[in-house]
Formats: C-alpha cells, sequence, structure tokens
C-alpha cells in the first residue's frame, strides 16, 4: 500500500511523456553519439569567455543521454559548478583570454553556489582582465552574481529583479486529509520542522523564528557584498528592493546605480570590441570546458575531493545511495596517493542509518588521512551528522547547515483503503508480529517504541556532533532541536569552522596534510556518455526524462513522491525551501 501514491503519478506521467518522446529517442541518441567526440578548443588572441547562465546550476557536470530532450521539449538544461569554476581559472591563466562576458538569463542556483562562482570571478579580476556581465532581465540572483563585473550592461527595456528575500514552504496536509491518509509523526527537536508539511496548513512558530532569522541572515550577506562591489549603501539597496525594482524601467536602475549602461544584446560584441582595441573571439562555455589547461606538471601526490550532493538513501537512481559512496571512501582511504580529503557536501539529509553507515567510513579513513568538510548550497541535518567529525569545516555564508534533529514519519492510509474498498484481516504468533503497518493507527505502545528510537538516534547525533566538534553533549543540544543557521551564524556557534567556498576548503586540507604540491582528484569519477546512457536504461530512465519535461518543476515532483514512501527514522530536512 505504501507504494500505490509513489508510483501512481509517477506512472501516469511517465507514460504520458515516454510516448511522447519515444519515436525522438533513438534518432537523438544515435545524433549525440555521433556528435560526442568533441575536439580540444584552441584559444585565439582576443578570445572572450562567454558564460551563458541558463538552466539549473548541479555541482558536477554529467553525460546526460537526455540533455537532448530538454532544450527541445521546453525542459530544464543543465551546468556543471565545477566546469564553471575550472573554465574560470583557465580564463585566468590563458595569455590569449582577455575578457569574460557573463550573459545572465535564468539560472536557478542557490546563494551559496552563486557565492563560489562570484569568489572565482573576483579572483579572474586580479589578472586585470575585463568581466562585463549583461542581461535582458536580471533575476535577482544573477545580480547578486553580475554586481561584482567591472561593468553591468542591461537592455534598454530591460529591469533588474531586486525585492529581497522570502522563504516559502509548501504544506500538503489538506491533500492527504482529502485523500484519508494521516501523518503519525514523532521527532526531537523544537525546531524539526521537516515533518510540518504533512501535519500542518502553516509554519509553526518556532519554524517561523528560525526562517526569519535564516533569510535576514542571508539577505544580509548577499546586502553587503552588493554594496562592497557596486560602492552602494546598504540602506540605497534596501530602498531599491523596497521599490521592486523588476516593475520599473532600466533607466530607473540606470539613476540609482544599480547598472552602468544600457545597450541592446546586438551591440555587446561591439561595447568588448571598444574595450579591448581589438574584435573579440568568443568562446562559449562548452566549447571553454575542452581548453586544455595551462600546462601543470603531473604530481602523484592528491588531494581528493568526494562529492556527496542529494538526500541520503531516499532514491535508487539519484542523491547519495549510501552503500556506493561509502565504497568510495574505502577507495580513496586505501589510495597512498591521497594525502588529505576534501568531502564536499550538498545534502539535507534523510536516512539516519545511511548517514551513520557514511560517518563510520569517514571515521575510518580520518584516522589515515586529514578529513576537511565543504559544504555548498546546505549541508543541514543528515548532511551535517556526515559532515561533523571533519578536522575543519568550511561553509559558504549563506550555506544552509545544523537543524541536529531526528524523526520518525509513519503515514495511516486506513481511510483511504476503506474509501477505495479494501479490507485487511491477520493472524499472528505473537504481540508486534505485524509490525508497523501503514493501513491502520500505531498503537500507543508501538508509538511509544518508535519514539524511544527516535531519541535513541538524536542521542546518538548529538554525541556524534559533540565529539567531531570537541563540545559537550549540552552545548550541542542548546544549538540543535533541530534547528538551521546560516554558515554566518553557524561560525559563530562553533558548527563550522570558516567561511570559504571549494578552493578553500582544498587549500585548507593541503595546509593540514603539510603539502607544499600536490594534484586535485576528484571522486567518484564521472560515468562516459556510454556507461550512463545503460544505467539509465536500466533504472534511471523514466527520473530522467521526467527531469527534463518538468524542468523547475520536478524537484517539487521528486520531493512529494519522496515524501510518500517515508517510514522510519531520518534526519532531514524541511521539505522544501526557497529562497525568492
Amino acid at each position: 500500500m505504501k507504494q500505490f501514491l509513489k508510483y501512481t503519478l509517477a506512472t501516469m506521467v511517465g507514460l504520458f511523456l515516454m510516448s511522447f518522446v519515444g519515436i525522438f529517442f533513438f534518432l537523438g541518441v544515435v545524433g549525440v553519439l555521433l556528435s560526442s567526440g568533441e575536439a580540444v578548443t584552441t584559444l585565439k588572441p582576443n578570445s572572450v569567455y562567454q558564460l551563458d547562465l541558463n538552466g539549473a546550476l548541479v555541482e558536477r557536470s554529467e553525460d546526460n543521454p537526455f540533455e537532448m530532450f530538454a532544450g527541445q521539449y521546453g525542459g530544464t538544461t543543465t551546468i556543471g559548478l565545477d566546469d564553471i569554476l575550472s573554465n574560470i581559472r583557465k580564463a585566468k591563466d590563458d595569455p590569449n583570454v582577455v575578457a569574460i562576458r557573463l550573459n545572465c538569463g535564468g539560472l536557478g542556483a542557490s546563494y551559496a553556489s552563486l557565492k563560489e562562482i562570484r569568489d572565482a570571478l573576483i579572483d579572474f579580476k586580479t589578472s586585470g582582465k575585463l568581466l562585463v556581465a549583461y542581461a535582458d532581465q536580471y533575476t535577482q540572483g544573477l545580480y547578486y552574481l553580475a554586481s561584482v563585473a567591472d561593468t553591468v550592461l542591461l537592455n534598454p527595456i530591460g529591469a533588474v529583479a531586486f525585492h529581497g528575500l522570502a522563504a516559502n514552504t509548501m504544506f500538503y496536509k489538506t491533500m492527504l486529509d482529502k485523500l484519508g491518509i494521516e501523518m503519525q509523526i514523532v521527532k526531537v527537536g523544537t525546531f524539526k520542522s521537516a515533518v510540518e508539511p504533512g501535519i500542518l496548513t502553516e509554519m509553526s512558530d518556532a519554524n517561523r523564528k528560525q526562517m526569519t532569522v535564516f533569510v535576514n541572515s542571508t539577505w544580509n550577506d548577499v546586502l553587503a557584498e552588493i554594496s562592497a562591489s557596486r560602492n552602494m549603501s546598504v540602506d540605497k539597496l534596501n530602498a531599491c528592493a523596497d521599490a521592486a525594482m523588476e516593475f520599473r524601467e532600466a533607466t530607473d536602475a540606470l539613476e540609482r546605480g544599480l547598472v552602468d549602461s544600457l545597450v541592446y544584446e546586438s551591440e555587446v560584441n561591439d561595447w568588448l570590441e571598444n574595450r579591448i582595441g581589438a574584435e573579440p573571439s568568443i568562446v562559449k562555455h562548452t566549447a571553454m570546458t575542452t581548453v586544455l589547461p595551462v600546462a601543470e606538471k603531473y604530481n602523484k601526490t592528491k588531494v581528493a575531493v568526494i562529492y556527496a550532493v542529494g538526500n541520503i538513501d531516499m532514491s535508487e537512481t539519484e542523491g547519495i545511495v549510501s552503500k556506493k559512496l561509502v565504497e568510495t571512501i574505502h577507495e580513496v582511504t586505501e589510495n597512498d596517493q591521497v594525502k588529505a580529503v576534501v568531502f564536499r557536501i550538498n545534502s539535507g539529509g534523510g536516512s539516519a542509518y545511511g548517514s551513520e553507515q557514511i560517518w563510520h567510513a569517514l571515521s575510518q579513513l580520518k584516522e589515515k588521512k586529514p578529513l576537511v568538510v565543504s559544504m555548498g548550497d546546505m549541508a543541514a541535518s543528515g548532511g551535517y551528522y556526515i559532515a561533523c567529525l571533519a578536522n575543519r569545516i568550511v561553509a559558504q555564508p549563506t550555506t544552509l547547515t545544523g537543524s541536529i534533529g531526528v524523526f520518525g514519519q509513519i503515514p495511516n492510509a486506513e481511510e483511504l483503503t476503506e474509501k477505495i474498498g479494501l479490507n485487511f484481516d491477520m493472524v499472528k504468533t505473537n504481540k508486534h508480529s505485524e509490525g508497523i503497518s501503514v493501513v491502520r493507527p500505531l498503537s500507543s505502545e508501538q508509538r511509544e517504541l518508535l519514539q524511544l528510537s527516535v531519541n535513541r538516534t538524536y542521542e546518538l547525533f548529538v554525541k556524534r556532533c559533540a565529539e567531531g566538534r570537541g563540545m559537550t553533549a549540552d552545548e550541542i543540544k542548546a544549538i540543535a532541536e533541530g534547528r538551521v543557521w546560516t554558515g554566518t551564524d553557524a561560525l559563530e556557534i562553533g558548527l563550522v569552522d570558516q567561511l570559504g567556498g571549494l578552493a578553500d576548503a582544498v587549500n585548507v586540507a593541503a595546509e593540514v596534510a603539510g603539502l607544499d604540491s600536490y594534484a586535485v582528484a576528484e571522486y567518484p569519477e564521472k560515468e562516459d556518455f556510454m556507461t550512463r546512457l545503460m544505467n539509465e536504461m536500466s533504472g534511471g530512465m523514466q527520473a530522467r526524462i521526467l527531469r527534463s519535461a518538468l524542468g523547475d518543476q520536478y524537484s517539487l515532483f521528486k520531493a512529494v513522491n519522496e515524501r510518500q514512501s517515508l517510514s522510519g527514522v531520518y534526519a532531514l530536512m524541511p521539505f522544501r525551501v526557497e529562497l525568492r
């Protein structure tokens, strides 16, 4: 029964999409295979790296066999943060590159990831090369990124979205009530709001308090950086936000100092030519990824970066699969060339059991090598569980972290089964032989036992954090209770050690290991196109097609789908939090 809701919507949408795209699949795959052998790009003098910021930002780029459908059928393409950072470094180091042009379209990205790019662009500017940004319409996140440019250009009939931040959480209790499903909850943590969408119709007072602190802390960090880059006071920027700039004319953004000049897109290259004194040779992002970096001497000494991205053990095809990640950690542990490890986390948690398995593997690694954690957009709940033992933790100011709490969620679909005419009966040998069922409510004794299990997991969570951070259990509990913190606030209360990005974490790892010279190796290794295609054909096809077709709405569909299948004890972030 618990699988019923999980697959009904997915199957209906999946069958529809499969019938729609199936006739194009074979020809599409053949086309990709024929074009996949890209040649190395050679840069010409006066090259300008054009970074088109569209689609969805992901931690690592990948050969997605279904990416071909995204652009053709209205879906969302992806762009890898790793490729962007690598290309910016190439642009800085290669003497043929004279400038970077940011084309700011519609990129789905959190502020922590945007800061990774922003910091890389600040480093690029130390080369003395030109950085220019252009947009027809700036989203607020991409304006935050573009504000670091030497010159910010805007379409004469465009606008700059600048309105402040709001955290939006979707609640689905009313939907479950109509279906006849009750969410039975046990938890530890006043602020553990992951369970709220299934049992409330609005934020609890505790959740409202923590989210208010979170959005204000994030907004203050964003304002401070824009203020420094644009030489505008925070008060003036807040006045712009209160004026809802996206509804105002481009000339208003120019007069207020948000942008430097109004030009049409067709005029940008002419503007660049005037600035660099020669016709620019435009190199787009895909081509730039095939540019060979400035030659570096091969180094057998490695700093490994292990990526842990997505929810823990909540899908067999997406996110963090603890068994696979543990295998990767063991592989790195036994690799004698690896002298230090950066564990890159972008996760809101998930299975408490899976989190413990990952923690154990990392504890074995730490016995042999320095371990530094780099937090991306979030490393919260189970994501913090697997971070807390590191020698040092590096987070972005706007990283969402903490959420040290545990909950158990058991759906009761008794009313639904009655509505659709299903009846159940049983015989049993012992008092608890039937276990916990999703077609009848928990007994008082079962609820008590589940609460004991949740309490035990929470105490273990607190113990892990206390040992990892060199704090007492009471000190951890004082800042736990499931509460989320920004990286800035987490630094003040001792949950992280310093603010910075992935590059900073790599430098810290090398410093802790006493390395003067090293190369960076990433794990797990990326799959090539054919390997990924075979894997998708064997299990991930439906998810890939849905992702490409649903675009921005896929994360909502995925979250609802995952929540319907939750049954057990979890260390997980709130259901869905959006910053707008």
